[in-house]
């Protein structure tokens, strides 16, 4: 137990010093990358082999959403938002559906993957880590744009 939460805290650490040290360096995207691997390797316990088998997939699964936000944004910049007509909203709407539904398939196909490698429980751990990581990530942001305007 006590190895664990030394465990647990060095990894906290780490993180927190790591994400000063990406905030202080914009667009260090190699960075945030590091302390991802870290962050989840840690707090899903992945073994060696399961970090062997889990990441190739993890990052084409990352990948794979990112082509389809990147699709979603050149999309949302064709359009004047302050004067949009019903067709165009119409057209937006289901595009957005559309990319709702894509973005859920994408993550049920890498799941399906990725419990091939890990278990169950470790799978459906990975959807809380993933958010836990974006709002530590907000988190040491917010605090640190706050700390820059006082």
């Amino acid at each position: 137990m006590m190895k664990n939460n030394t465990r647990n805290l060095i990894a906290v650490l780490v993180f927190f010093v790591g994400t000063t040290v990406f905030y202080g360096q914009k667009n260090d995207w190699e960075k945030i990358k590091s302390l991802k691997v870290a962050y989840f390797t840690e707090k899903l316990e992945l073994s060696s082999s399961e970090a062997k088998g889990f990441w190739p997939i993890y990052e084409n699964f990352e990948k794979d959403l990112h082509k389809l936000y990147e699709d979603r944004r050149d999309l949302k910049k064709k359009y004047d938002y302050s004067n949009l007509s019903e067709k165009d909203s119409k057209h937006l709407l289901d595009t957005y559906l559309e990319f709702e539904r894509e973005k859920v398939d994408i993550t049920k196909t890498y799941y399906a993957k990725i419990s091939k490698v890990l278990s169950y429980r470790k799978t459906y751990k990975l959807a809380r880590v993933e958010e836990e990581f974006k709002r530590q990530l907000i988190r040491e942001y917010r605090d640190k744009h706050q700390k820059g305007k006082h």
